[in-house]
């Protein structure tokens, strides 16, 4: 059995600015809101359900294998996170070195999204084709942003801090790299470099600088009885 938590926003940064030409992207946010503990995203959003049967809207989007969601523990789940932008459900993966997003029918404009990364780092690549394929339309790198615990004391990563970027051309895929089970995504939104949920700004936390602390995973095995 897993175990999780998550925190909630704790500052936007903008890694770019929203492109003002002529492009008409809709704005779309995927917030893994009904999604059960520890399943399988796969064709959630794009007309079909997640490993475990759980349905969503059919944005034409779909997930890697790799790709699971995790509800906050203090919801009901194992999540080991506090302070989501959208309780109480985010993305995460287990295995492997990233997780990819498809979106055939293509976004432009801009990409965002909301993150906690405990104190390990990723990168966030975009491109033209599915499966991470074809010509790389943006890349940036994501921060460590600490084990804060706040304003959840009992979620350790926290908090989830807003991130974009404004691109030219029309993305179909993005790679989100890390480490496996040392990051979370939340709020995911096409067509726009400013995810949706970001808090007032008396809201903000301001992000400390924290010692490593080791061992802290989104999902930790609990010992048999």
């Amino acid at each position: 059995m897993f175990r999780q938590h998550t925190r909630k926003a704790a500052g936007l940064v903008l890694l770019a600015a929203l492109s003002t030409a002529t492009l008409s992207a809709q704005v779309t946010t995927l917030t893994f809101e009904g999604l059960q503990n520890n399943e399988a995203i796969q064709d959630f959003y794009n007309g079909g359900t997640g490993s475990l049967g759980s349905s969503g809207p059919n944005f034409g989007v779909s997930f890697g294998g790799n790709t699971l969601a995790a509800i906050d523990s203090d919801a009901g789940g194992s999540g080991n996170f506090g302070g989501e932008p959208s309780p109480s459900t985010i993305m995460f993966f287990l295995s492997g070195g990233s997780a990819v997003m498809n979106y055939p029918a293509g976004f432009n404009t801009g990409f965002s999204f909301f993150y906690a990364s405990g104190n390990s780092t990723g990168t966030v690549n975009v491109y033209d084709g599915i499966n991470g394929t074809g010509s790389l339309l943006a890349s940036f790198p994501l921060s460590a942003t600490g084990l804060n615990g706040a304003p959840d004391p009992t979620g350790a990563f926290s908090p989830f801090v807003a991130v974009g970027v404004s691109f030219g051309g029309t993305a179909q895929s993005v790679d989100f790299v890390g480490a496996a089970n040392r990051i979370g995504f939340d709020n995911i939104t096409f067509g726009s470099a400013v995810p949706t949920g970001v808090p007032e700004p008396s809201t903000y936390a301001a992000l400390v600088a924290v010692a490593a602390i080791g061992g802290h995973q989104w999902y930790r095995r609990r010992k048999a009885a």
